[in-house]
């Protein structure tokens, strides 16, 4: 509260650099991850010297403990306005439009970057249960769209599934929406809300997706341990993010020494590059079976998203998250980058079947895709908000809300 004194100019100037810092090393964050950001990379950004970052902040991880924490007060805020309008849905129109306004203003250097969530569990303690502590009651604020009679049918199981899915697009967008400009915001808005609240589906046509195969890549003759070995390498860097993962820890979660790593890999970003192209293949599989199912575009692509998502809980899940790239050398990042975009592109192709036959509704083909990798990547933290969700239900819970709409029964 204002209580009339004036600060003084030196209280004005520690605010100022205490701004700066957590501007410059949220970029940092974002890029290279709570192991890889360093105070002397933070204080060269903002022209101080180490020791001078360390007045404001004593140690990395009180820094990456405060941009974590910045970054939900400003979603908090976004949230708390939302929840001003009348009814569900204007909430949900005012928050994208919120989010939009903010990330438009991001992009044309008006306003500080925005907080990546990804590697929150890097964190040590006790500053990870505070931070995850405060993330939880973000998450708590945006379930309540989802509260109220309207909603009566939704068990808190579905409620926290629409909410995770909800929030991670919103947090995802950063991935694509540089593809657009930013004059083209207030479209992508308007695409995004009536994707959201009506889903991609015509009226009439069911949920029902049909089996298909396993989509998990064949090992080569005699390279059993491969597939693994990517699928541990897959599940740690997901948990701990690039820089967190180690050689060493990797090694050790197949129980095989470092030696023996690098025996098979030539250092860890080719590691990760497997990962990604494992991943990539598993999702090419998934779609192209679904494609070859005989069927129209609506059965393809609930077909698809439904396998996917179900693969992320299953013995070889999950998928390598795309926030790994962030931390890959720039032309590496480049390549896995047009992995994910071929997969997107090859999405939006079923989708733009089904609008020409009829079976899917008339929607943005590019942009419903890049909502469905969302949704793919988020389903990799799946268990993390709902631990008690059984891998054949996980399909129902969070790709059906996407495709056939977040209010729908």
């Amino acid at each position: 509260m204002d209580d009339g004194r004036i600060a003084s100019p030196a209280t004005e100037r520690y605010a100022k650099k205490k701004e700066a810092i957590l501007a410059a090393a949220t970029a940092i964050l974002n890029r290279q991850g709570v192991k890889g950001m360093t105070l002397a990379d933070v204080a060269a950004k903002v022209g101080l010297i180490t020791t001078s970052v360390t007045y404001y902040y004593r140690k990395k991880d009180d820094l990456a403990a405060a941009c974590f924490m910045r970054g939900i007060e400003r979603f908090d805020d976004l949230v708390t306005e939302a929840a001003k309008a009348p009814d569900a849905p204007s909430q949900l129109l005012k928050f994208l439009d919120l989010h939009l306004d903010l990330s438009r203003r991001v992009r044309l250097g008006e306003e500080t970057p925005l907080t990546s969530f990804t590697e929150m569990r890097a964190l040590k303690e006790p500053l990870r249960t505070s931070v995850q502590g405060a993330f939880n009651d973000l998450f708590r604020r945006v379930r309540r769209f989802f509260e109220g009679q309207a909603f009566d049918h939704l068990d808190k199981l579905d409620r926290n599934a629409r909410t995770h899915l909800l929030l991670e697009q919103v947090f995802w967008s950063g991935s694509w929406l540089r593809r657009y400009d930013t004059d083209d915001y207030g479209r992508v808005r308007d695409k995004m809300y009536d994707i959201l609240v009506n889903g991609l589906v015509q009226p009439g046509r069911a949920w029902e997706p049909l089996a298909l195969p396993d989509p998990t890549p064949l090992s080569p003759d005699g390279q059993e341990w491969r597939e693994t070995f990517l699928v541990a390498a897959t599940r740690l860097i997901n948990q701990r993010g690039y820089r967190g993962a180690s050689v060493e820890d990797i090694s050790a979660q197949l129980n095989v020494t470092k030696g023996s790593f690098y025996h098979h890999h030539n250092d860890k970003d080719a590691l990760v590059v497997e990962c990604f192209e494992r991943t990539f293949a598993v999702t090419r599989k998934a779609q192209v079976d679904a494609r070859a199912l005989g069927v129209d575009g609506w059965a393809q692509l609930s077909s698809a998203t439904a396998a996917l998502v179900a693969y992320q809980l299953s013995d070889h899940g999950p998928l390598l998250r795309a926030s790994s790239m962030g931390a890959l050398p720039i032309e590496l990042r480049h390549e896995m980058s047009q992995g994910y975009a071929r997969g997107s592109e090859r999405f939006a192709a079923i989708i733009s079947d089904g609008i020409a036959e009829g079976s899917v509704r008339a929607v943005d083909p590019m942009i419903a895709a890049h909502m469905i990798n969302s949704m793919l990547n988020a389903a990799a933290s799946l268990e993390r908000w709902l631990p008690s969700l059984e891998r054949d239900d996980a399909a129902r819970l969070f790709a059906r809300p996407l495709l056939t709409g977040l209010f729908s029964k």
